[in-house]
Formats: C-alpha cells, structure tokens, sequence
C-alpha cells in the first residue's frame, strides 16, 4: 500500500494552496488535561512561523504541530480531521493550552494528489512545526520523505498506507486497513460462502486483496474474487453484477459482498441495491472508513443492504460513552460544523491522535519541545492511556509486532461491529487482536 495513485496525473496548485491559519489565545491551565478520559487532547488553532523543529519550556511557548487531509476532492474527503483539530485547538487553549504552553496548528488540504501531500510535508517543515497529528493521505511515499529529511514525527496518521508502518519516523495509533481488512476476513471466513471484494484500483487497494484473504484463510476459506473499480467513479454498475454474480455462485451457501471504496462506496450500494433483485439474497460486510452510520442511513437504515452487515474498526463503537469527552468538545466549539461526525474513523483518529502529542508535551514539563524531542519521548517508552479507546500505546521496539510488512505496527486490536435494526452496534464485547493473522499473511 505505498499509496500512489494509478492514473491520476499531478496538480499545479501554488505550494501554499490549502494552508489554513487561526491564531490561538493562551488560558490558564485546569485539571481538563490529566483527566484520563480527556488525554486526547491536542489542539489546533493557526499557525505562525517558527525555526523550523524549536519550542522552548516557558509559559509563553508556543507548539506548532500540523493536520492534513484531502477536502473537496472527486475522491475520498476527510474534512473533518482538520475541522476536529481546529475545533480541539480553541478548546483546549481556552483551558491552558498543552502543558501550559499555546498550541498551533496549519492545516492542509493534499487534494487527494501525491504532489499536494508533498507540498503539505514542506509547509509543515517550512513553518517549523514539531509534528504531524491525525492526518490522511494515501500517498505516504511523497509525504514522508520530506519529513524524515527534517527529523518531524508522524503521529497518529489514518494507516491508510504501508509507509505509515515503515518509517521510523512513523507513530500509528490503529493498525490501518491491514488490521481491518485482516479482522473482517477472519470473520467472514466463519460465517460466508463465496466472497466478492470490491476496491479501489489504486496501488493502496493492491494490498486489500491480500490482507482480506489473510482473514479468510485464518477462518479456513477460500480467497475472495478481487474486484476494482476506478478510485472517482460516479458509477459501479458493472462491479455491483459482477460482486453480485460471484458472491451467489453457491447456491447452498449465503455469500459476501465486501465493497471497500472509501467514499465512493454509497456509489457503489446506489448500483448494488438497484441491480440485487435479479440475484439470491447475498450478505453485505465492510470496514469503518467505508461504512459508517451515516452511510448506513442513506442506505435505508434497517431496510437497507447493510443490515446485519459485519463492519470492522479499531474503536468502540460511536455511541460508547468512552467517546462523551470528544463529543463535549464538538458541542462546545463545533456546533454545527457539519464536516464533523463524530463517527467517522478519521475524526475518531485525530481525537486519539491528539492524545498522544497532549500526553508527550506533558511529559516533558518544562523542557524544550521539539520535534527531537518528541521523538526521543515517544522512543523511550513514553505509554499513552487513550481511556479505552485503544489498547495502551506504546512504541518500544519491544512493542512491535511481528508482522514483516507492517514493522512499525503495535496496535493489532480491532472491534467488530453488526448493523442492527439499522444502527452500528457492538457485536462482541471487547477488541479481537489479528495479530497473528497479519504475521501470517504473504506477499506474494
């Protein structure tokens, strides 16, 4: 999953397009930052220059991290990453800031382009920032080379790549689509007959195949039909019959249609639901990201292709009370930014994200902040409570998995979620570690 695109070719935009800047105000500080169900901060308000990588230890100090992620694209959109961490900034500053210091944060929009998440990584160098926080891109080859030259630590990106679990500069807070894809095959392989995966016809979709099939094969199934679809299509007739015709080619056994396109899935449905009638009765089953309530809704609810569906993520479910202290924040500063869900796995992301940088600069009280720094408490085993949304995190070489694709992978653990009565819920209690499917996935 290197991230690169196929055919798209690269954008002209200005090196500065996309960069958005609010100034935020220091607060006095309160207990809000050691609850434990409120680690996840990290903030955001705008950005100043500063040298590039320097933060003192005063009061007066300012942190400057950045978020990014792809917005008014023809593909996939995650404007609500950013939007969360604007929206976090303005709260967290108005009750101290992060460990008493102000918190900056430039945000971009990489348009979806390998040439835009390049230019996203220099601005971030550029304007001195010490991390990067809760972001999206799938072009993790073009966006981390510029922040390994500079020595900026990755934090909390979306794992939508396999550079993500590569570099060493890389802290990843889920186990990305691997984790996923692996724990719903698993799954499926229990419980489906044929089954038919739908995805984007990227190289970063090359890899679902085989971390789809890794499950299946750990649930002693056959691997699924390996279906693509142009990454921007505004229509998927074709893959729907063709998910659809491969999925019900046993008649003695119920099969499963796995549509992973990201935004592009409701497209996807739109053509799956319209054409099913002429088809048996197939099973539907997906990964947070693609499926969420809102796309569950728009689909009919509990009359809709979703239902009894099995969905993957890496966190509880949206309704969990683990989720309240991210919610109080939207209320607070975000009433009715409607960019942000607080369901979405990329929101979900940013607020964990977010958690670790709080507890980092933390850590390092009245010490300089850097991106040297950070790296350095985040490598000597500094370990992150994100009060149940995860497992604790942790990135010691101790700590990482065994998984030869993914080195830098140390959270293996996924939820597994059902639509019932039209509503994302909880189908096991607790988190299903894929850990060993993963190690036992090939790449050949």
């Amino acid at each position: 999953m290197t991230g690169r695109r196929r055919t798209r070719s690269s954008s002209n935009r200005p090196s500065v397009q996309g960069i958005v800047r609010k100034a935020a105000t220091p607060r006095i500080r309160t207990a809000l930052l050691s609850v434990g169900a409120l680690v996840a901060v990290g903030s955001i308000a705008a950005a100043c220059g500063v040298v590039p990588g320097t933060t003192g230890g005063s009061a007066d100090d300012t942190v400057t991290v950045m978020t990014w992620a792809p917005e008014k694209t023809s593909a996939t959109n995650k404007p609500g990453m950013p939007a969360l961490a604007r929206a976090y900034a303005r709260y967290v500053n108005a009750h101290g800031g992060l460990g008493g210091r102000k918190l900056n944060v430039l945000t971009c929009n990489d348009h979806n382009d390998y040439v835009g998440a390049a230019k996203c990584a220099r601005t971030a160098v550029k304007e001195g920032a010490v991390a990067v926080v809760g972001s999206y891109s799938q072009y993790g080859s073009s966006f981390l080379s510029p922040l390994e030259s500079a020595g900026i630590p990755y934090i909390g990106g979306y794992g939508l790549t396999d550079d993500e679990f590569k570099s060493v500069l890389s802290y990843p807070v889920n186990g990305g689509q691997p984790a996923l894809l692996a724990g719903l095959g698993q799954e499926l392989g229990r419980s489906c007959g044929p089954v038919a995966l739908v995805r984007p016809d990227t190289i970063a979709g090359d890899q679902l195949p085989l971390l789809l099939d890794s499950g299946l094969k750990a649930g002693g199934h056959a691997p699924a039909e390996d279906l693509r679809a142009a990454e921007d299509a505004t229509a998927l007739d074709q893959q729907a019959q063709q998910s659809l015709r491969e999925a019900s080619a046993d008649p003695l056994a119920k099969g499963c249609v796995v549509p992973s396109l990201d935004e592009r899935t409701g497209t996807f449905m739109d053509s799956f639901r319209r054409l099913s009638d002429g088809y048996p009765a197939v099973r539907t089953a997906s990964v947070l990201g693609s499926v969420d309530q809102s796309v569950i809704d728009a689909s009919g609810g509990k009359s809709g292709p979703y239902e009894g569906a099995y969905v993957t993520s890496w966190y509880p479910e949206a309704s969990d009370t683990r989720w309240d202290p991210m919610k109080k924040v939207i209320r607070e500063q975000a009433f009715g930014d409607n960019r942000i869900d607080p369901a979405d796995a990329g929101v979900q992301t940013t607020w964990i994200a977010y958690a670790v940088l709080t507890k980092v600069v933390e850590s390092l009280g009245n010490g300089e902040v850097s991106a040297r720094t950070i790296r350095a408490a985040l490598d000597n085993g500094l370990k992150v409570d994100t009060g149940g949304l995860t497992p604790s995190l942790r990135w010691r070489f101790q700590d990482l998995t065994a998984v030869v694709d993914f080195p830098r992978l140390i959270n293996s653990d996924v939820t597994l979620q059902v639509v019932h009565d039209g509503r994302l819920v909880g189908a096991r209690k607790g988190f299903m570690n894929v850990s060993k499917t993963l190690e036992n996935a090939t790449t050949e």
